[in-house]
């Protein structure tokens, strides 16, 4: 890093905050609804291709740049599907799940739950929510984020983390929902631009001087054959990561349903839409861009692979892409990767303070009369004080920690999403039900880590779903009476009902996605 490319990362900080500053003081003076709507849902007046870019910046961080291109550069593009497959899960959730949360006005994910189940399974999952954001997101999104800061600019890990944590909650803890969001805009344009020229002076570095960069693409897949298999076969060393064709069938898509339908991280943004055509246009763009984020967060990996294969940790990958660029070119590339850390932090600071404030704030006492903008702020501050104490513990000893991550939330997604599915779809299902499937989430997953240690633990997110749902539904046998039916199951408010423009969107993305596949099966 030079001096010039210092300030250019220098510029975009200030050229931030400067934006997010006016953005609210601009929320401030137009308020048109309560407070605490617009801190929390932006007042419900996000447009799509707000709603759209924020659902990007928000997933893509530290551990999708720095964990997926390490991932790339150890399993190949077959790591795509995560991206892939969640742009079709985007489909699913705006036509089916949209629609309901919408309808029935709420501000959280848990606060559905009370609705739906009762008090009791609201708390243990905002409990648990609050406990994953920050242990798991918050921790590992500090931790290779700083990592990256170390090898690029010499700065102490524990520096970087402090940094990056300061400078997110100076705009978004101000602010709210909305200057997140309308800030998400600037830092996807640069995230996409930083990733692409990352791209474009590998391929210059593989390429020989008879060929164009355009043909080095073309010719990746028989520079590094291994790396382009979507589909694994039980031979491959990282076969235990995505297990074969389970990736298309099994326990991926109840990870995906559980973190772009029911986490409140992500469905916020939808949550915050002016109305429901403005929230499914926006899902759509996201899900488009999300076509588009392996050729960001995998490729560098490969690329990276193919100059040099000998790396100590492929975590590495990213910060040694960045060592390829040219003066200037490396100071906007390392501004795109703090947008993409700074986003994503400011997301998981926000949504803290959404659950805490309106979902377990009214159970505690004392503070039930405080401010809860207030509460919020603090409660965000705090729980980035603790990620920052306990990420190097958490997640220092590994090399692949895009892969920890799955596996960690994958003990804990397969509870979230029976409930969710069962209280939409079954009115037999009981609050004790919806307890026994949270609780059993875990208790089967470290059963099944601990007795069958051999099953790939996305077969195993699969197996524990199904246990989940059947011991959900049996202890719904016992207490559910036909005079409690939820207002759930009057079908008539609630319409599934797409646009042509949605349809025709829809099939174009699955279109494209299938290709990807046919092509690298």
């Amino acid at each position: 890093m030079t001096y010039l490319d210092y300030s250019i990362v220098i510029f975009y900080a200030i050229g931030l905050l400067l934006i997010a500053y006016r953005l609210s003081n601009k929320e401030n003076a137009n308020a048109n609804a309560s407070a605490q709507n617009n801190y929390f849902l932006a007042g419900g007046s996000l447009p799509w291709w707000a709603i759209g870019a924020s659902l990007i910046a928000a997933n893509i961080s530290a551990e999708q740049i720095i964990g997926m291109s390490g991932s790339g550069y150890a399993i190949g593009m077959a790591i795509a599907s995560y991206e892939w497959m969640a742009a079709v899960t985007l489909l699913l959730v705006g036509k089916y799940l949209l629609p309901i949360f919408l309808e029935r006005k709420i501000y959280t994910m848990p606060e559905f739950l009370n609705q739906r189940y009762d008090h009791r399974v609201r708390l243990t999952m905002s409990v648990f929510w609050i406990g994953v954001y920050v242990f798991v997101n918050l921790t590992s999104i500090l931790w290779l984020g700083a990592l990256a800061i170390e090898t690029i600019t010499g700065l102490n890990i524990v520096a970087g983390m402090f940094a990056l944590g300061l400078f997110s909650l100076i705009y978004s803890v101000y602010g709210g929902l909305r200057v997140v969001a309308f800030t998400d805009i600037i830092q996807v344009v640069l995230l996409i631009f930083g990733g692409l020229l990352v791209v474009y002076v590998l391929l210059n570095e593989i390429s020989e001087d008879t060929q164009t960069t355009t043909a080095v693409l073309l010719s990746l897949a028989s520079e590094a054959p291994s790396k382009f298999d979507m589909i694994l076969s039980k031979g491959d060393p990282n076969y235990a990561s995505l297990p074969g064709i389970s990736v298309l069938l099994g326990g991926m898509w109840i990870m995906n349903l559980s973190y772009w339908g029911f986490n409140q991280y992500i469905i916020q943004r939808a949550l915050a839409a002016k109305n429901l055509s403005e929230a499914q246009k926006g899902i759509v763009f996201a899900a488009f861009l999300k076509i588009l984020m392996p050729l960001i967060v995998v490729l560098p990996g490969i690329l990276v692979f193919i100059v040099n294969s000998s790396l100590d940790s492929p975590d590495q990958a990213y910060p040694t892409a960045m060592s390829f660029l040219p003066v200037g070119v490396k100071g906007l590339v390392f501004a795109a990767l703090m947008a993409a850390i700074v986003s994503s932090l400011s997301s998981m600071s926000n949504s803290i303070a959404t659950i805490f404030t309106v979902d377990i704030l009214p159970r505690v006492g004392k503070l039930q009369e405080s401010d809860p903008i207030l509460i919020g702020r603090i409660s965000a501050v705090i729980a980035m004080m603790v990620a920052m104490f306990v990420a190097k513990p958490l997640l220092g000893n590994f090399d692949q920690a895009f892969q920890y991550i799955q596996e960690f939330t994958g003990f804990f997604t397969p509870g979230i999403v029976a409930i969710f599915l069962l209280g939409i779809m079954s009115p037999r299902v009981t609050a004790n039900g919806a307890l026994t499937a949270a609780i059993g989430s875990a208790v089967f997953s470290l059963l099944g880590r601990w007795l069958l240690p051999e099953i790939p633990f996305m077969d195993r997110v699969s197996i524990v779903f199904l246990l989940c749902v059947a011991s959900a539904l049996l202890v719904s046998r016992e207490g559910y009476s036909k005079s409690e039916d939820s207002w759930l199951y009057d079908r008539s408010s609630f319409d599934s009902q797409t646009s042509a423009g949605f349809n025709l969107s829809s099939c174009l993305v699955v279109l494209i996605v299938g290709s990807f596949y046919v092509i690298w099966w």
